[in-house]
């Protein structure tokens, strides 16, 4: 007797957690379908705005006594729930929600993706990913190897509670780069007058401001 209420209820936990992944409130929407499954009664997608459009993410579906009752009838096994309060025995009703796991990867990736034009003229490709969802945290770059020293105590420092990478591959520039294409949210910059005050540069990778900030911080 509760389904509708059920259905609603899920529908709303379902949006906010996609929502919840950062790529924008706008990107979202309700799909109801008007042709409905013999066994169902309501049913739903969440859609999201890729670059090709609208597109199924997820289905939520009320699925009535469908399943159970089946499984009843088939099994010869009483699949029923008393319930005290009205002294009857009932088929519990299913609300099935099923996410397309590589659907949202490619959701993410996609409402992600950028190629900006800076103001010095040149372009970069960045993953504005949710800090939550990008596989490095935070990369560690020495501005030359005399620097790997004290650079080392700053990633150890780190690695401790994030995943981190640590590069000294190429200029500082290709390396910011390397990291935006892959979405790590900031870099830690270690360069000799800095860090002879205790002192690392916090790159951040959205906006590219620069923060300096104490070691221990």
């Amino acid at each position: 007797g509760e389904w509708l209420e059920w259905f609603a209820k899920w529908k709303v936990t379902r949006l906010k957690w996609h929502r919840a992944l950062g790529l924008g409130e706008e990107n979202y929407r309700y799909h109801d379908h008007e042709k409905l499954a013999h066994y169902a009664n309501a049913a739903t997608d969440i859609e999201f705005n890729f670059p090709f459009g609208f597109k199924e993410l997820e289905g939520i579906h009320s699925r009535t006594d469908f399943d159970l009752g089946r499984h009843q009838e088939y099994s010869g096994k009483k699949l029923q729930y008393f319930d005290p309060e009205k002294g009857e025995s009932y088929v519990p009703y299913v609300i099935e929600t099923s996410i397309g796991v590589d659907r949202t990867v490619l959701a993410v990736l996609s409402g992600a993706y950028k190629e900006e034009k800076l103001e010095n003229g040149e372009e970069r490709v960045v993953l504005n990913l949710p800090p939550a969802l990008a596989p490095v945290k935070i990369a560690v770059l020495p501005l030359v190897n005399k620097l790997n020293e004290k650079a080392t105590e700053v990633f150890k420092m780190l690695a401790k509670d994030f995943i981190c990478e640590y590069d000294t591959s190429g200029k500082i520039g290709k390396r910011y780069r390397r990291q935006d294409s892959i979405g790590t949210p900031y870099c830690v910059t270690v360069d000799f007058d800095k860090i002879k005050k205790g002192l690392v540069t916090v790159r951040h990778r959205d906006s590219m401001k620069q923060d300096v900030v104490k070691v221990e911080d």
